[in-house]
């Protein structure tokens, strides 16, 4: 097996590799175009020789990154409709323009650096500037995830996007109300229809496609309890029910508050469908339209914007209720765990991470009742000796 080079034009080579056929013994040659110094076309040709001897070499291909992006979607990732759309966006918007040209088999690390570099100065289509980091950085996640799978198709030796650090993002500042703001805005929101949707999020920690897809039959009034067993995926297709986000059903304890409410709820909204002469049953879900039908998740968020703007409040997000009750948890002393489990985290170090901030004051309580307790044992050993 063995390699060598033709220079074509000045910086432009050659390399071809020559090659027996292991069935017919036959000599074959492939070539393989590099721009770059000679030096570096040696080096080229040395690794594709070791490509062939480890057995990973894979066939040059005129493929394009374009074309190969398109039957990758195609085939349709293990992904939810959502993502799929989003996955979908970040080629057409982002990749493309800047790498679809390219031939697969040609494509290297420093142009896709160079594409991240393009992106945090001008990437913005409206001409105002960059992206965002956290923009970018999903932006790699997608181009790492397709040609991984080139990999896999034996499209590609190597995923060139692994070779490419993208850039780091600094975690946006949470915003959560305090309790006196949270109050204020229950009081705020009480004659709304937004009413419920708001209390669940602030006194349950739940997201509002949970919100959503949330069902009479999931509610125990009597034992104080939610199970959390789906939510609601909003698409340009429509919405449909899936899974909580970690793929795991939950149950959420509900405060008083909570239980109260949701009785009064429970009366008001069977008596406005049947107006409509709709009976409300266990299927009935808890936050609906004035026919019953299911609150579609955007609707829900667009609703809440347009309340907080007419109000005094903090601007706040929707989500932000969320976080606003896992801080309370947290800031009441309420352990981590636990708060994980409300709120439907994978993993412990998932609530830890998120809410680092909240964890400085615990730490302040932790040790200044760990110093009470070693103080009064200290004093009742010392009032024994004296006794």
């Amino acid at each position: 097996m063995k390699g060598h080079l033709r220079e074509r034009s000045p910086g432009h080579w050659g390399i071809v590799l020559d090659i027996r056929d292991p069935a017919t013994g036959k000599r074959k040659r492939r070539w393989h175009s590099f721009a770059g110094t000679k030096r570096q076309a040696q080096v080229e040709c040395a690794r594709l020789i070791s490509e062939m001897q480890g057995g990973t070499y894979v066939e040059p291909s005129k493929v394009t990154v374009a074309a190969y992006l398109a039957r990758w979607l195609e085939v349709r990732p293990q992904i939810s409709p959502r993502t799929f759309e989003r996955y979908s966006e970040i080629v057409v918007k982002n990749i493309l323009p800047a790498l679809g040209g390219v031939q697969l088999a040609k494509l290297r690390p420093v142009q896709i650096s160079e594409m991240y570099a393009r992106a945090l100065t001008s990437g913005r289509k409206d001409g105002t500037g960059g992206l965002a980091p956290a923009s970018v950085i999903y932006i790699h996640r997608v181009l790492k995830h397709a040609l991984a799978q080139a990999v896999r198709w034996e499209m590609l030796s190597r995923n060139p996007a692994e070779a490419v650090a993208p850039p780091k993002s600094e975690r946006p500042e949470m915003h959560a109300l305090d309790t006196a703001a949270a109050a204020a805005l229950l009081e705020e929101v009480r004659l709304f229809r937004l009413f419920v949707p708001v209390m669940l999020a602030i006194t349950c920690g739940m997201r509002r496609g949970e919100i959503c897809a949330l069902r009479w039959r999931s509610v125990d009034l009597a034992n104080a309890q939610i199970a959390v067993v789906g939510t609601i995926e909003q698409t340009r297709q429509g919405i449909r029910e899936k899974a909580p986000k970690n793929g795991r059903a939950r149950a959420v304890a509900m405060t008083t508050l909570s239980v109260d409410e949701l009785r009064r709820h429970k009366v008001s909204q069977a008596e406005e469908l049947l107006r409509l002469g709709i009976g409300q049953s266990d299927d009935t879900f808890v936050v609906a339209q004035a026919d019953g039908r299911c609150l579609k998740p955007n609707s829900l968020t667009h609703e809440f914007v347009r309340f907080i703007a007419g109000t005094t409040l903090p601007r706040v997000r929707f989500h932000d209720l969320r976080h606003s009750h896992a801080t309370h948890l947290l800031a009441s002393g309420v352990h981590p765990k636990i708060a994980q489990e409300r709120l439907g985290h994978a993993t412990i170090a998932v609530t830890l991470d998120l809410y680092s901030h909240v964890l400085p004051g615990m730490q302040e309580d932790a040790a200044s009742r760990v110093d009470a307790a070693l103080r009064a044992a200290l004093d009742k050993r010392r009032t024994g000796k004296k006794g």
